[in-house]
Order: C-alpha cells, then structure tokens, then sequence
C-alpha cells in the first residue's frame, strides 16, 4: 500500500457534523425507541433507562456487556480518529463496570473520494487503543458511503453485584466527573479553523478504565458516561431513571483550557444547542448564563464517567438529593 500524506486531507471537512455532536437528538430518539425495549429474565440492562450498554446475565454472578458506537471525524488526523473513537467505543464497557474482551470494527468510508490508505490508518488507531487496553480485535464489518465514519462494536464482562448503571442512584450520593468539560467546543473550533487542541485530544484519547475500576472499588453502583448529550443531558437521564433530582454546583465543574474562549468566540455544535433546549425545562439555571449553560450541555466525544459517589482524583461537581419540583438546580 502506497504512502499517504495526511496532511493534505482534513477529515473534518468531509463531514456536515462531528464525533458524538452528530446524535440524533436525545428527544427525538427517545421518541424512536418508545416501546422497543423487549424485557426478558436474562437481560438485566436493556433500554428502558437509556444505559450505555446492554447486560445480559450468564449466570447468577456474571454477565455479557455489549455496546456499539460510531461517528464522523472529529480531528482531521486518521490515525488520531481512530484512537478517540476505540476509546470512545470501549467507554461503554468501563461506564457499566465492566471490563472489554473482544471488538469488531465497524467501518463506512468514501472509497472514491478518500484514499483506502487514510482508512488503514484510522483502523490502526483504533486497534491500537484496544490493544493498550487489553481487548483483542477480530475483524469488522466496512460499508461504501459518502462520509467517514468508524468505531466498534465492543463485548465485556462484568460483575453482577459490581455492575454501575444510570437507575441506581440514591439521595445524598456525591457527583464526581472523572474528565473535564469542553472537548466539544474544541472539536468545533478544530473543524473550522484546523487549530489542534493536544487537551482536548488527550482528554478523548484516554481510556476511562481506571476511573471505571477506582468507582467500582470503592462499592459505587451508579455511573454513566458523559458524552453526545452533554453533562447536563446524562445527568438528567440519570436523575430521571434514579427517581431523585441534583444539584450541580457550575463553579466545580472542570473545563479544558481554551472551551471557555471557544464557547464565547461562537464554535458551538449544533448538537449541544439541541442538548440545552432538551434539559432547559427540567433544569433551574438559577443566576448561570448563556455561555455556561452551554458549555455543561457541550456535545463530548469520549468524555468522562459521572460518578454517583466519590472517586479519588476526581473533582465532586454536585450531589443527588431527594426528588423536586425540578430535576436538576445549577448553583
């Protein structure tokens, strides 16, 4: 295969949007998969609550994690897109406390516009970052179409009585976020300007396997990750499935040097516009303006896990507390 300069392709502009900020709205989603949630004594997480993977039970103290997910470039580097979307992918597994055995890449790229050699290095990003984090990668599947996408469709193992989920949470558990915030927005500036944001690329190329250990260690049984809906959009699913409401204390949350600028220069997705006005009627912003709103609802692409408990290193944002009129009070 014949060398290809990377540089003389930005991925980014193949695409209308970018990383986890394409999603279909998180309302409209909901509306397509109302009803579609089939319950049966073997699956012990499925769609009801909007966890991040599906768990099925093998016997009394184990269970099967499968996840899939994939998205349009964020960086316009292959082999960097290939790295952030594994870890994206393998998130999944780490929010429900489990731990990834096996992936399959799943591939879409335009083989008339885009050298196939630009492919192999985005597929060798990928298997890279499944590779550091122990998981083997057998194979994929690759579909002809017009813009880029990958990611991977990733099967775990957890620990039944060790298992995190979105509808286990209880009022007075503390609220920690394992990365900060404003990978989107950085995302977004990258995409029109080309600027690289290193930050934000470590941010989305580190591995949440850690955190996902230090959580479950420390006996949490609820977590979620933070990614396309944004902080405050998981954290209302969360709220929402627990039956409790939060509050978010703005001053606590981290953010990425330079989101805070790019938020305020206008280099916001329109994913996290979709995001704010999805949680507005279920969040008092109380005194918080415009740019913060934005910046909590941020579009990440393999973000951090929020945590219902306490994880050592990482910044406590909120606590849960018992259900109000509102779901979530940002102070």
């Amino acid at each position: 295969m014949d060398h290809v300069d990377s540089a003389n392709y930005r991925l980014t502009q193949y695409t209308r949007g970018g990383g986890c900020a394409c999603k279909i709205p998180p309302g409209e989603l909901e509306e397509v998969l109302a009803g579609l949630d089939q319950p049966s004594e073997q699956l012990v997480v499925g769609a009801e609550h909007g966890d991040d993977a599906a768990v099925v039970a093998i016997d009394s103290a184990r269970g099967v994690v499968a996840t899939t997910d994939f998205f349009t470039p964020v960086v316009d580097d292959a082999y960097t897109w290939g790295r952030i979307a594994a870890a994206n992918a393998l998130s999944d597994v780490y929010a429900m406390g489990g731990r990834p055995v096996v992936a399959v890449n799943l591939l879409c790229w335009p083989r008339e516009t885009l050298p196939m050699e630009l492919a192999a290095e985005v597929l060798r990003g990928g298997t890279d970052t499944a590779r550091a984090a122990g998981c083997p990668v057998g194979g994929g599947h690759s579909v002809d179409d017009p813009e880029p996408k990958y990611g991977m469709a990733v099967t775990g193992v957890v620990d039944l009585d060790r298992l995190l989920r979105n509808d286990t949470g209880r009022p007075g558990l503390p609220l920690s976020l394992t990365k900060p915030l404003g990978i989107g927005v950085l995302n977004s500036r990258h995409k029109a300007t080309g600027e690289v944001f290193p930050q934000a690329i470590a941010a989305m190329t580190e591995l949440n396997d850690r955190a996902s250990a230090a959580a479950v260690a420390a006996e949490v049984r609820c977590a979620t990750d933070v990614t396309g809906f944004g902080l405050l959009g998981h954290l209302y699913k969360l709220v929402r499935a627990s039956g409790v409401s939060a509050v978010l204390h703005a001053d606590a949350v981290d953010y990425l040097e330079g989101a805070r600028e790019a938020a305020k220069d206008g280099f916001v997705s329109g994913g996290t516009r979709r995001n704010l006005a999805w949680v507005e009627p279920h969040v008092d912003f109380g005194a918080v303006g415009e740019i913060d709103r934005l910046l909590l609802a941020d579009a990440q692409t393999s973000g951090g896990l929020l945590v219902a408990g306490e994880v050592p290193g990482a910044p406590v944002i909120g606590e849960l507390v018992p259900a109000g009129p509102v779901s979530i009070s940002v102070r």
